[in-house]
């Protein structure tokens, strides 16, 4: 009976050690899911009330707020909300926030998937730090992985000054990704603070830069230093604002009234982009009357077009729309603007946007109404040759799709770069008031007929001949 009894009390002992030891692990389980929680209650908060209230002040969302305004409802998936920056010198290592000053993730726009990272202006002013960069090459270099797009909400004060060299190293492996998803994935920046020094360069490098009014600003060097260096006197909005930047210096593409505004139109932008360069453009039914009057709205589904850069270089039209319900590019020469001559800056955004279109599959529709390039000293000295020749480069090389349709001058060089037959143009169309020469008909004239009396005949015969 003895031994009986004393194995008893040992599996007694043994059950009552494991009851305690399986009690100690629920308490420590529910200590670690109880600091796991606080902490992810501040982490939502960013960098506190009366910051996001400051925040709120100045008209602009948070960015968690940004977020939930782009994505779908309930699809984001945050990634590391926990992590810290790392920096001791300054006092740092007792000023530290979960998820430090950049929200990252993936969701889906329209059940697309989607990648995006949210500068957070509540902490720190949005600096970048070390972890920082970190989150948003892991979110970009994941995004190449699976194919589908990056935005980025940028709102920053810049390098966090505080890491010295270590966040300038991070700017550089951001740009390193932006270059290594360049062609690969689409890339869209969305301004939506200050933006300043190098931080402008992951936009610049980026497909699609916007802003929004009054509150977003771009420039490499501020208004104070610009004084102290130049003397000039400039205000932000002057030297970096939305008007700025897309109607003089073409760095953004498009403007937009307050962040709602903006993040329903890149809502809508995305509704037209493949995920990759290896996706196609979402299709969608066509339900189109036929009541259009304009050239591009009679020639696009619904009168559905997304220009881009409508501000900037308005002597030429680029921009997406859909025919028969798929994504096309749209290039087309604008004749109300410098007589839709091709210049400096509308070669360069033609280019750009021809290039686009060639990386990610997306079909190209020209139309063409060109008297030829934009004379003058000012072009030349720009350098207008080197810069004509990117569109001709883009339109060149292009292997999608391309269909170019004349609606009325297609004079001289102009007329080849205009992705012309002779560059792989697929088809090449010509409406009844088309005219393809190596100049205007009284230019012609003036040099085939030189001392004949009866200019206005030649004329009629010249036009006669080449329309």
């Amino acid at each position: 009976m003895l031994p009986t009894f004393g194995c008893q009390l040992l599996n007694h002992a043994d059950r009552v050690h494991k009851i305690a030891r399986m009690t100690s692990n629920i308490a420590h389980t529910l200590k670690v899911a109880n600091t796991i929680e606080k902490t992810r209650e501040k982490a939502l908060l960013g960098g506190g009330k009366q910051r996001i209230d400051t925040q709120h002040a100045r008209g602009k969302l948070t960015a968690r707020e940004r977020i939930e305004v782009l994505l779908d409802r309930g699809t984001f998936r945050e990634y590391d909300m926990f992590a810290e920056h790392t920096c001791v010198e300054f006092g740092m290592e007792k000023q530290k926030f979960p998820c430090d000053s950049v929200v990252t993730g993936r969701g889906q726009i329209n059940g697309r998937n989607m990648y995006v990272f949210s500068q957070d202006f509540t902490v720190f002013g949005g600096s970048l730090s070390s972890i920082h960069a970190k989150k948003i090459t892991k979110i970009m270099q994941e995004a190449m992985l699976v194919g589908a797009p990056v935005i980025g909400l940028n709102d920053s004060g810049g390098a966090r000054i505080q890491e010295g060299v270590d966040s300038l190293a991070g700017y550089a492996d951001i740009f390193q990704a932006n270059v290594m998803a360049s062609g690969v994935i689409p890339q869209i920046s969305l301004i939506m603070g200050p933006c300043a020094g190098g931080a402008v360069y992951s936009p610049a490098i980026t497909d699609f830069t916007f802003m929004v009014r009054d509150t977003s600003y771009l420039f490499i060097t501020g208004p104070d230093v610009v004084k102290a260096v130049t003397n000039e006197e400039v205000t932000q909005e002057e030297l970096g604002g939305a008007k700025t930047h897309t109607t003089t210096s073409g760095v953004a593409v498009g403007a937009f009234e307050n962040d709602v505004d903006a993040l329903m139109s890149m809502r809508e932008l995305m509704n037209y982009l493949p995920l990759s360069n290896k996706d196609t453009s979402p299709i969608r039914a066509c339900d189109d009357p036929w009541d259009r009057l304009d050239v591009v709205y009679e020639l696009v589904d619904e009168g559905d077009f997304f220009e881009i850069a409508p501000d900037y270089a308005k002597n030429i039209v680029v921009g997406f729309a859909r025919m028969n319900g798929r994504t096309v590019g749209i290039v087309g020469n604008n004749p109300k603007f410098a007589a839709g001559c091709l210049d400096i800056n509308s070669s360069v955004k033609g280019a750009r946007f021809v290039r686009f279109c060639d990386a990610f599959n997306i079909p190209l529709i020209t139309l063409v109404d060109v008297p030829g390039f934009l004379p003058g000293t000012a072009q030349e000295y720009g350098g207008i040759i080197r810069h004509g020749a990117k569109l001709l480069y883009a339109y060149a090389e292009a292997t999608v799709p391309k269909i170019t349709v004349i609606t009325r001058k297609a004079y001289g060089g102009a007329y080849d770069v205009m992705s012309s037959k002779h560059l792989r143009g697929d088809m090449n169309y010509a409406w009844p008031t088309a005219e393809v020469a190596v100049m205007g008909a009284k230019g012609a004239v003036s040099i085939l007929f030189r001392g004949s009396k009866d200019v206005a005949k030649h004329e009629v015969e010249y036009i006669d001949v080449f329309q």
